[in-house]
């Protein structure tokens, strides 16, 4: 690759990573052609970009972000990135669902925040965070909660009252 090649896919690189909410790093050896494109399609799906990077050129792009080291131990080998843009659980769900059907695709790390996450942090947390409609639908419940919970205690001295009355009739009948 040329010099302007590299300078344009490290800018290329670095853009995407200043965008994404997450990233994941996969090793994807010993994958066919069919089941890379398979994943691939699941990734464009979901709204995640993925793309097979040099770890040079990836390190570069990081190069003064402050988990740029604790990251580069995990850029060794075939590498391929996963970057969510919108949901942060995105990539993770795509990879732990494909994971399970073909085992040779390995997470190597993930990012969140600016937090290096590990192969396991990746699948048992990252992958298990709600998506935005599932995050709504927990905020609006918990937004909720005391309104019902008013409206019952509201309705509770009528609806006792007319137990008793109704009580008072069957016995008097």
């Amino acid at each position: 690759m040329e010099r302007a090649g590299k300078a344009e896919a490290i800018a290329s690189i670095k853009e995407r990573f200043d965008k994404m909410s997450s990233a994941v790093f996969v090793d994807f050896t010993g994958m066919t052609v069919a089941e890379v494109d398979k994943l691939r399609n699941s990734f464009r799906e979901k709204g995640v970009e993925y793309k097979v990077v040099k770890n040079t050129l990836v390190k570069r792009a990081l190069g003064d972000q402050p988990y740029a080291d604790t990251l580069s131990s995990s850029l060794k080998g075939v590498t391929a990135v996963a970057w969510s843009f919108e949901e942060p659980s995105a990539a993770a769900r795509v990879i732990k669902d494909y994971a399970k059907d073909n085992e040779k695709l390995k997470i190597k790390a993930g990012l969140l925040d600016g937090q290096v996450l590990d192969s396991k942090a990746v699948e048992n947390q990252l992958a298990t965070l709600p998506n935005k409609d599932e995050a709504r639908a927990m905020l609006l419940a918990t937004l909720m909660a005391p309104a019902q919970q008013l409206v019952m205690l509201l309705n509770t001295p009528a609806s006792n009252f007319v137990r008793l009355m109704n009580a008072k009739k069957e016995q008097g009948a």
